[in-house]
């Protein structure tokens, strides 16, 4: 066999299932004079004979198995990259896929120009629902050579090592390999890459397939996924602390605030969501691991961030784990607090009392949101569900709760809607908000799942209520939060099966879960599905339309 241009790595770890899916996104590479190394951490399942049925099948296929299992990624990447016979490499997950140009662009850019790595786009493609999307987009909008992390810090949160192709030189001069016996190994050797490169290209194009489960098994979950694990937070933090020295040994701490910047708006952005469904214990050694870290950080990063983010950072801090947990609900969604309160200077502050230290004013200022005069259909509201109770068939009562801190809402009852789209078509529920006190209003609406007009071929997916106020002609629609446990309550509605549970996660919302049944499920949609085309589906509406 001649020498092959590019060698790239599959890792695997009993996914023996999924291997012969990522290895044939290689065999269809538009590039065919590659190396393909099947690198296997000692699978103790399938894997093996999955890999050698492999390579027998094609001569460009090696496989490699460790002696033992390293519990990571990066053992197998390096032993890998030992035995690797080209001088460009890359790296794919054995769940994972390459586009099939993804090979011939990198190389191409590459060749175009010397330089240290070339990089593409990544598609994330959600397993559970098939949504689309790219990581990053705004790094990786337009064909580029960048000479030096510096040009654009901005990279840094472009940390997966897998949609890039390195020179094998590159690698060698610098003895750059994936630390082993860490998590977030990628962060690490990402921020080494970029720093230590003199020149790399960027290209718009697609080269590499993310396939995300965000509700996998824990058992199964990608490390990402598993940030239920102290020992995840802790890997986290630990390799944010090589970070920090590598930058400063290399000459590049002027990138400590950007760099710093990332970790508030990614990793620490990934807990935050999740804090209000942990419990003491995991708090309590989740600020003990954080809260020193955080404390450390450049004081510009945190200038950077939104201010809801800025009071939930505040709070742990400050000790206030509980009140950090409430400031999470709906990041990112445009919650309200509960309530804020104002000094003698008029600054509002998130909670019940103004902070007293120069911090604490400085980061709770809440003034910003504007929530007593932004416009009305952007105002910010808080609506919260303090009790569901079931009733007879498919019928459930809601109390609703819901905290006006900028006091936009006239003194007396409210004209409000429970709003709910499942299959497109919009249910709407009216319901009276009364006022309690200033700033809050109570109300309940009965939400009967059996009045929701579904498709002729059934609906399957999930939908979130939302609330909306009315006023002067105007409409508020916001989220309603939902309490963060409560049971799992399932209906049969006609022909589905109805699911009601918490949404479990960032923000938290009351979740409907349809999925057909019966003849539904067994005949119609399969049907449409097969023939209906556009134009046939617009005339299966037409006449559903009809007949209701």
């Amino acid at each position: 066999m001649t020498q092959p241009d590019v060698t790239v790595t599959v890792i695997v770890y009993n996914d023996a299932a999924r291997l012969p899916r990522a290895v044939a996104s290689l065999r269809a590479q538009t590039h065919t004079n590659i190396e393909i190394v099947i690198s296997d951490d000692h699978s103790t399942d399938e894997t093996p004979s999955v890999a050698r049925e492999l390579a027998a099948q094609d001569d460009r296929i090696r496989y490699l198995r460790l002696p033992e299992n390293s519990g990571g990624c990066s053992a197998p990447r390096n032993r890998a990259i030992e035995i690797a016979r080209a001088p460009y490499l890359m790296f794919l997950d054995s769940d994972d896929e390459l586009p099939p140009r993804a090979v011939e662009l990198l190389l191409a850019a590459h060749r175009e120009r010397e330089v240290d790595f070339t990089m593409g786009a990544v598609r994330r493609v959600r397993v559970d629902n098939g949504r689309r999307s790219t990581w990053m987009p705004h790094v990786v909008a337009e064909r580029r050579t960048v000479e030096g992390i510096e040009e654009d810090p901005r990279l840094l949160f472009e940390h997966l090592s897998t949609s890039k192709m390195y020179a094998r030189a590159f690698l060698d001069r610098h003895e750059l390999r994936f630390p082993e016996g860490i998590h977030y190994e990628d962060q690490l050797f990402s921020a080494q890459a970029y720093c230590l490169a003199k020149a790399f290209t960027i290209i718009p194009d697609p080269v590499y397939v993310w396939y995300i489960e965000p509700f996998a098994a824990a058992a199964s979950a990608s490390i990402s996924n598993q940030r239920h694990k102290i020992s995840n937070v802790r890997d986290r933090v630990h390799v944010q602390r090589l970070i920090d020295e590598f930058l400063v040994s290399s000459g590049h701490a002027g990138l400590r605030e950007d760099k710093d910047y990332k970790f508030l708006k990614h990793d620490f952005r990934m807990y935050a969501g999740d804090l209000p469904y942990r419990d003491e214990e995991w708090l309590a050694s989740f600020t003990d691991i954080m809260t020193p870290y955080l404390d450390a950080l450049s004081p510009g990063a945190y200038e950077r961030l939104p201010r809801p983010e800025r009071v939930v950072l505040e709070l742990l801090r400050d000790g206030r784990t509980a009140e950090a947990g409430l400031a999470a609900r709906g990041l990112g969604q445009g919650v309200a607090p509960r309530q804020v309160t104002t000094d003698g200077t008029g600054a509002a502050y998130w909670g019940d009392s103004v902070p007293s230290t120069d911090r604490a004013r400085r980061e709770l200022d809440v003034s910003d949101l504007e929530l007593d005069t932004r416009p009305f259909p952007t105002a910010q509201f808080r609506h919260e569900i303090t009790d569901l109770t079931p009733g007879p068939g498919a019928t459930l009562t809601l109390a609703i709760r819901t905290y006006d801190p900028g006091l936009r809402l006239p003194v007396g009852p409210q004209r409000a809607s429970l709003l709910l789209t499942p299959g497109k078509r919009r249910m709407t529920i009216p319901f009276r908000l009364d006022p309690v006190r200033p700033g809050v209003f109570e109300g309940t609406v009965r939400l009967d799942l059996a009045d929701a007009s579904l498709p002729v071929h059934g609906f399957e997916g999930v939908r979130h209520p939302v609330i909306r106020l009315n006023q002067q002609g105007l409409s508020n629609a916001a989220l309603l939060l939902a309490p963060v446990d409560f049971p799992t309550r399932r209906a049969l509605v006609g022909h589905h099966e109805v699911t009601l549970e918490p949404e479990g996660r960032n923000p938290g919302r009351l979740q409907l879960r349809w999925r057909p049944v019966g003849v539904t499920a067994r005949v119609i949609r399969p049907v449409v599905h097969r023939i209906a085309r556009p134009r046939v589906r617009n005339a299966m509406r037409l006449v559903a339309s009809v007949l209701r």
